[in-house]
């Protein structure tokens, strides 16, 4: 047995939309029904979905405020006012001051750009910089991608004569500012069909209003932001991601060329993912350490030079970032670890004093993968006596409504179920983590604990083909709501399994059927080979790619996890190197049992400490409890009970055999009847005979050895055939007739032979037939 790292949770079919689907645009059913999984469900909708060349962007007035923001833009143009865009520090907030800035530029306007600092201004709109820009003459500030909370900060701009323009697509509070315009799709009353636009996203449609026309141009800044802000892809953020990138593989932007460059990304294979984890991260990473400035004159840059110097510094502050996080982590991780252990803490929160504010946010989602509870890292600042942070949760556990509880401990915070920002006092930070703690105990259950992972649909290897993968990844690009297919494949046999990649972490095999079969590639999965044993089916689930080689393509499967329901029969008989071995099995779950005494001090002699569980008699057996363990059977039992009785206390997921033997009793065949028939005639010929002084010589003479002659004497005895005085063996003139398995001693000998026979010699096949009769006789009773 082999069990899943989380929970997979397959979507319900509904096989009559997906059939409709199949036949009204002649799909296959694997596409068809990753379409009704997403709750694109008609033919329409699903042409909507899969065929946007030719379909056009709504009209950007549609969004409430746009004619108002246009026309005191354009007004600001004539009259050469100068301009502000207020932008974030985020990859979204600088794709949307990118795309507003290149817009008002080519309208010709007089233009500068604003992005507060993380660490000295926080996040949005603030006074200060508001007055200062009024100051440097300003008298129009648009923001993007924020300003939805700014209240007082529009009113401010109001009073000291500023005009404010507000884009954003954050969720509107109770009391929205009162600002000049707001153009936001979720403000209340707006008609707009669409509703979530990333911040980019509305930029990109505040620059179609002003210059009249889609700028096909803008289009793959625009799907920076959109991508790495994980807004649903749908609808018109689909249109912007997918025309997006096919206009990225053909930049003119001197800044994307040089990023795309240093991030060793060639413009023919630019996709979501070359987006979301080559591009995005380094232009977050300008904000997240630094100031964002960089980032922005990077995209909006003509000189190749420059855009090459500004690359190279911004990659340079991304591995600054990553090493940053790096260090961070194992610092939470031992905090966690040596302080607020999982078993005790539902809610993990951790902080120190310098940890960079900036990327706090990372270092939580970090925990929350290695340890799945919902986490917050925070940064302290002793001489204000403050902390402050970022939390990422689990499915289950609602952190703004949890966090809302807290509200008595925290003066700031905001977010959403799945990540949230806090500011608060030091002192207050044990009883937060108290409060969070008792919060999750009363409302998450154990099963909460383990991951889940979404499934889109069990498949058949003969459905798995070059084109079906080419028609699923019309679903392209994938992203929040669209997430990249998973498909599981049940019970499924291994072959050719193998360790790859240079520090053999990684694992290849092929997943074979009766008639078809699927290479399968595990990146960071390479200890799985030594946790399935030969001849097990598993059932995996994976994404789904072409491998492309020499002109050659075939599809794959790209592992994500696997299971084994069965339980394993791993094989060590003959091995020399046990502690090697041994060492493979965690500790957690070895049970190593041994059914001769003198096993425990070989074990010992070999430097292993281990705790072994000796079986000689079906008392010790039923002490063994075995449900969920690994049985590590170090010897051979005396007596097929032995072995039986081990399993009546619970059934073990993995079984390995070692067998050791100091002698083996497999010394020859069986003497046979003809062989006691000789002996006996011998007896009667030579009279009283001295098997210690002459029994080597007979035994040399047969072909024998001793243990032979010895075997079939002490037989003899116990069949009341002979008399044995000080070695001295004397046939009895008066017997009667018995057959030789009436000897004890001749049945111990016989069972044990076949016993050692059934365990020692066997194949691995005979050897898990055998087990699995005899686990299926234990299952009954174990059950009861």
């Amino acid at each position: 047995m082999l069990k899943a790292k989380t929970r997979w949770s397959v979507a319900d079919r509904d096989p009559e939309k997906v059939q409709a689907l199949a036949e009204g645009l002649k799909l296959t059913p694997l596409v068809s029904s990753l379409l009704v999984n997403r709750g694109i469900q008609t033919v329409e909708t699903a042409k909507a979905f899969l065929y946007t060349e030719d379909q056009d962007f709504h009209d950007p007035f549609l969004l409430d405020g746009m004619d108002l923001a246009i026309i005191r833009i354009k007004q600001a143009i004539e009259k050469g006012e100068k301009i502000c865009i207020y932008g974030d520090y985020d990859a979204d907030g600088v794709s949307s001051t990118t795309v507003l800035m290149t817009a008002l530029k080519r309208a010709g306007a007089i233009v500068q750009f604003y992005i507060p600092n993380r660490f000295t201004e926080g996040y949005g709109p603030n006074e200060e910089a508001f007055q200062r820009l009024q100051q440097d003459g300003v008298s129009l500030i648009i923001t993007v991608d924020t300003g939805i909370s700014a209240v007082k900060e529009a009113a401010l701009a109001k009073e000291i004569g500023v005009d404010l323009i507000i884009t954003d697509h954050h969720e509107p509070g109770p009391v929205i500012p009162e600002a000049l315009a707001i153009v936001h799709p979720k403000k209340r009353g707006t008609t707009y069909p669409f509703k979530e636009l990333a911040g980019a996203g509305v930029a990109f449609k505040l620059a179609h209003a002003l210059l009249g026309e889609v700028q096909e141009d803008l289009l793959e800044v625009a799907a920076i932001g959109t991508i790495a802000d994980l807004v649903p892809l749908q609808g018109e953020n689909r249109l912007i991601a997918q025309k997006g990138i096919q206009q990225m593989k053909q930049t003119k932007r001197e800044g994307l060329i040089a990023l795309l460059k240093i991030a060793s990304a060639k413009k023919t294979d630019i996709n979501e993912e070359t987006i979301g984890f080559a591009l995005a991260p380094r232009i977050n990473a300008a904000g997240r350490l630094e100031n964002a400035d960089p980032a922005v004159e990077l995209l909006m840059t003509e000189d190749p030079s420059e855009a090459v110097f500004l690359a190279e510094e911004i990659d340079r502050l991304n591995r600054d970032r990553q090493k940053m996080v790096s260090d961070m982590t194992k610092e939470a991780i031992f905090q966690v670890q040596e302080m607020y252990p999982p078993e005790n803490n539902s809610v993990l929160i951790v902080a120190k004093e310098g940890w960079n504010a900036g990327v706090v946010g990372i270092v939580a989602s970090k925990l929350v993968e290695k340890f799945y509870r919902p986490a917050i890292v925070l940064s302290i600042d002793s001489e204000k006596g403050l902390a402050k942070g970022s939390a990422r949760s689990i499915a289950g556990f609602d952190l703004f409504e949890n966090l809302s509880e807290c509200r008595d401990l925290l003066p700031h915070f905001g977010g959403h179920t799945m990540a949230a920002g806090m500011t608060l006092e030091m002192e207050n930070i044990p009883e937060l983590r108290r409060k969070l703690n008792e919060l999750a105990y009363s409302r998450l259950t154990e099963e909460d604990f383990k991951p889940v992972t979404m499934v889109d649909r069990v498949c058949k290897l003969e459905e798995i083909s070059v084109s079906a993968i080419e028609e699923m990844n019309m679903l392209a690009p994938f992203g929040a709501t669209n997430p990249k297919p998973v498909i599981m494949i049940e019970d499924i046999s291994l072959e050719g399994m193998r360790k790859i990649g240079s520090n053999q972490t990684h694992i290849k095999m092929i997943l074979q059927s009766e008639e078809d079969k699927l290479d399968c590639v595990g990146f960071g999965f390479g200890y799985l080979k030594d946790e399935i044993a030969p001849l097990s089916t598993a059932s995996l689930i994976g994404e789904l790619s072409i491998n492309e080689w020499n002109n050659f393509r075939k599809p794959q499967l790209m592992l994500k996890d696997l299971s084994i329901k069965e339980w394993q029969l791993f094989d060590f008989r003959g091995a020399q190197k046990l502690p090697a071995l041994l060492a493979q099995i965690p500790d957690e779950k070895a049970i190593l049992i041994a059914f001769q005494n003198k096993t425990a001090a070989f074990i010992e002699s070999q430097g292993l400490q281990a705790e072994i569980h000796s079986v000689l008699n079906n008392g010790d057996a039923a002490m063994v409890r075995l449900e969920g363990k690994f049985a590590v059977f170090l010897d051979t039992p005396k007596h097929m009970n032995d072995l039986q009785g081990v399993f009546s206390n619970g059934l073990p997921d993995r079984i390995y055999t070692v067998f050791r033997q100091d002698e083996q009793h497999f010394f020859s065949t069986l003497p046979t009847r003809e062989h006691f028939k000789w002996f006996y005639a011998f007896l009667i010929k030579k009279g009283p005979f001295d098997i210690r002084k002459h029994g080597d010589q007979l035994a040399k003479h047969k072909g024998w050895t001793k243990n032979t002659i010895e075997f079939m004497s002490k037989v003899f005895f116990e069949l009341d055939f002979v008399t044995i005085d000080d070695g001295m063996i004397s046939v009895k003139r008066e017997t009667s007739k018995r057959d030789l398995s009436e000897s004890v001693t001749y049945q111990r000998k016989k069972e044990q032979l076949e016993l050692e026979n059934r365990l020692l010699y066997s194949s691995y096949s005979e050897l898990k037939t055998w087990f699995d009769d005899r686990l299926r006789r234990s299952a009954p009773l174990v059950n009861v």
